[in-house]
């Protein structure tokens, strides 16, 4: 992978300055995935992918390239860095900032603006309506959905004492350990995940909640002291799952990028997206969706609570797996409204 021939522009938004972690050598490729292959193209042709700085969205967006560098070597792939406003506020909780849209709204510029023809997103951070004239192209397979809990001391959820303080930046886990939990000291943590695992090391929190699928993608899955089932710690919408995005009028990058889309993945993540948009969820929401495929059938679960974690509503189907990606979205705005 090539470096871009200009920098990342600037945010417009704030000068604040990040952490940012140091420039990484992309590995070589990996193996091919054995769908089919996109249509022949022109050799020489260069695709740029925007990603954000850290190492995690580095590490998902390298090996999403590597995979798509495997069935076309010809094509030169170029990296852009984007910092975004998310990354560069780092003192306030997300709900505080404007919610997790903060993490893409300057990589989508960058599309828009033509500077990258793709990017990859962890699609939980991905607003459930997107600007004109982009769209998720690729939904790859999915990685593991589930919350882990990192307690180097007390090692499990049971084994926290009371008063216990655990640091996470999500309301829908906060609700979810509360429910569970309400002896125990809920903090805001914010950074990246080795600035949070580093900040539990230290002593400054007993235990702290992450995606199993971040820490899975930076090799560090042996941290997690307890993975969370679903009915203690509902995932988020898309958690686990990659959403590339690129113009929609792109049809040529919509075409190598087909060939990595993942049917059920997209599938999961298309009925998770319906409740999102039917409820208008964001940061600001404690909101927890999770479907999954289980013999032949789409079982889809979901929960809101008010911002404080009062007054969860949850709501769950099991439906015959459903034809078609809109099929599954209807079947997921369907729920959000009911959950109004």
């Amino acid at each position: 992978m090539t470096p871009p021939s200009e920098p990342p522009q600037a945010s417009r938004r704030s000068p604040e300055t990040p952490e940012t972690p140091p420039r990484e050598q992309p590995s070589s490729p990996g193996r091919p995935s054995p769908e089919r292959p996109p249509p022949p193209h022109p050799q020489g042709v260069t695709l740029t992918v925007a990603t954000r700085r850290s190492l995690l969205a580095l590490a998902q967006c390298r090996a999403f390239v590597q995979r798509l560098s495997a069935l076309d070597p010809t094509v030169v792939m170029a990296e852009l860095q984007v910092v975004t406003s998310g990354d560069r506020i780092q003192d306030r909780p997300l709900a505080d900032i404007g919610g997790k849209g903060l993490f893409v709204k300057e990589i989508e510029d960058a599309l828009i603006e033509r500077r990258a023809d793709f990017a990859v997103h962890s699609i939980k951070d991905v607003p459930g309506l997107l600007p004109d004239g982009l769209v998720i192209a690729c939904v790859p397979e999915r990685e593991d959905p589930r919350d882990v809990l990192v307690a180097p001391v007390y090692r499990t959820l049971a084994a926290l004492p009371p008063g216990a303080r655990v640091g996470t930046s999500s309301l829908r886990r906060t609700a979810s350990l509360k429910a569970v939990r309400p002896d125990l000291t809920i903090e805001s943590v914010r950074g990246n995940v080795d600035t949070r695992l580093r900040k539990v090391d230290e002593g400054q929190f007993d235990a702290i909640v992450l995606a199993r699928a971040g820490l899975v993608r930076l090799g560090l899955a042996a941290r997690a002291t307890e993975v969370l089932a679903p009915e203690v710690s509902l995932p988020a919408v898309g958690q686990g799952a990659l959403g590339i995005e690129c113009r929609a009028d792109d049809e040529a990058t919509r075409g190598r990028l087909a060939p990595l889309h993942h049917g059920e993945t997209a599938t999961c993540v298309a009925a998770e997206r319906g409740v999102l948009v039917a409820l208008g969820g964001d940061c600001r929401t404690p909101l927890g969706v999770y479907a999954e495929r289980s013999d032949g059938t789409l079982h889809l679960r979901a929960f809101i609570a008010r911002i404080d974690g009062s007054s969860p509503r949850h709501l769950e189907r099991r439906v015959p797996w459903p034809d078609s990606e809109d099929a599954a979205r209807d079947l997921g705005l369907t729920v959000g409204r009911a959950l109004r």
